[in-house]
């Protein structure tokens, strides 16, 4: 199974749980290291992410993956925030943060360039809009979007 399968499934197994917590599944990343892999997990909610929210999401997905067995090696887990620079990985994450600061990469050149950073200025149900130094203006097609997360701003 490779690495994106085994994260689609994982993901179906813990998603609901924490959502039943009251959070949201932001992203997930799963690293083969010497030895051990590394199962990092990224939760969030509207008022940010405490502490004894990663704890209680740890204790309560540690289960769930005990018994579903989805990872076929050894693993050590780890539930945190995403940041302030969190990925935008849905729509629904592109909509949440129109007029916010963000770095979006793309597969494919848009006017010769591939990195932007600008204020999101719309996102619909194809592509987003971003304004850029000038007021210049570009439209990304989600298809055309190959990492997006939002910039820290000062």
């Amino acid at each position: 199974m490779s690495n994106e399968a085994l994260q689609t499934s994982i993901q179906g197994f813990i998603e609901p749980v924490i959502n039943s917590l009251g959070l949201e599944l932001v992203d997930i990343e799963l690293k083969k290291m010497p030895g051990k892999a590394l199962l990092r997990v990224y939760i969030d909610k509207d008022q940010g992410v405490q502490i004894r929210d990663c704890e209680r999401v740890s204790r309560e997905i540690e289960g769930v993956l005990d018994v579903e067995d989805p990872i076929p090696y050894s693993y050590v887990l780890e539930v945190s925030s995403p940041g302030l620079d969190r990925p935008l990985k849905s729509v629904a994450d592109y909509k949440r943060y129109v007029g916010k600061t963000v770095k979006v990469i793309t597969l494919h050149p848009i006017d010769n360039q591939n990195h932007f950073v600008g204020r999101l200025d719309s996102a619909g149900d194809r592509e987003i809009s971003v304004v850029l130094e000038k007021n210049r203006t570009v439209a990304v097609p989600y298809d055309n979007i190959s990492r997006a997360r939002l910039e820290v701003e000062i």
